[in-house]
């Protein structure tokens, strides 16, 4: 492949491949913003890319493949929100908790629907494309800069968003004035789960074709990183999405021209340590009230 048409290539993959951070990075913001932080966000990716390929595979529809992994990450998604809302749990441990959980379930699921602990059969289902320059891009992979647009609107431009976000500034205040902080923040930490869900089904039906046992592989961990990078805002939180895709995008077709696949592999997380060396150095502050019980 020409080098010039490599590297336009690359441009055009990374769209697809910063579609799962995007998205459970736009739920994550959502959540904080409403005074939650999910580091949970791991396991949905894990359980709802595991949901969207059981169902993809025995009904043959990647569209009812998507639908399952959203609704698995938005019941996830609730389960946490009992403990961590309305039961004030640490939101820490219960995110944790969730990240266990989902892996050891998922395997287990492997287990009993395929008799193999490693990875699933692969899934014929295909999402659908757009046609763009060099290549075609994923219709959801739009959606998720849609659904980026959308959040920024609602967050910064409505009455709900400043409620919300005043849920995470100072809940008293807002429940003083007429907000039902738990309820807010039990939607947000919903909502937040359902866009990881679509993060998940996308990872495993687009990316993967399949599911296979820790798939996630730290993409949660990257959409927190990435949360901070933005500044809790979803415009700048494309950029940062888009970086990690660049680089993965770019590991994968280099290691078919050069080789040193493993080598290569590590350059998303690279990524990542020096986007979080430059956020030390910026000055950003998180919602005032960030984990902290209401």
């Amino acid at each position: 492949m020409v080098e010039a048409e490599l590297w336009a290539f690359i441009a055009v993959s990374s769209v697809a491949y910063m579609t799962p951070i995007l998205l459970v990075t736009i739920g994550e913001i959502i959540a904080e913003r409403s005074g939650v932080v999910n580091i949970g966000v791991e396991g949905i990716l894990l359980a709802s890319a595991f949901a969207a390929v059981a169902a993809a595979f025995f009904s043959g529809s990647a569209a009812l493949g998507v639908a399952s992994g959203a609704l698995a990450g938005a019941l996830i998604g609730a389960l946490f929100g009992l403990f961590a809302v309305y039961l004030r749990a640490d939101q820490i441990i219960a995110g944790l908790a969730i990240n266990l959980s989902s892996y050891g379930f998922t395997v287990l699921g492997l287990i009993a629907l395929w008799g193999h602990h490693g990875a699933s059969p692969r899934v014929e289902a295909e999402l659908p494309y757009f046609s763009l320059g060099q290549g075609s891009v994923p219709l959801l992979s739009l959606l998720a800069l849609l659904i980026a647009a959308v959040a920024w609107l609602l967050l910064f431009r409505t009455r709900a968003g400043l409620a919300l976000r005043a849920c995470g500034e100072e809940p008293s205040a807002a429940y003083a004035m007429g907000v039902n902080v738990r309820l807010y923040r039990m939607a947000a930490v919903v909502l937040g789960g359902a866009l990881a869900g679509l993060g998940g089904s996308f990872l495993a039906l687009e990316l993967a074709g399949s599911f296979t046992r820790g798939m996630s592989a730290g993409m949660g961990f990257i959409a927190l990183a990435n949360v901070a990078f933005s500044g809790w805002n979803p415009l700048p939180a494309i950029l940062g999405a888009y970086v990690f895709g660049f680089l993965s995008a770019a590991a994968d077709a280099l290691q078919q021209e050069v080789g040193y696949a493993y080598l290569l592999k590590t350059l998303p997380y690279l990524g990542t340590l020096a986007a979080a060396a430059l956020l030390g150095r910026r000055s950003i502050r998180p919602p005032q009230r960030l984990g902290v019980p209401f």
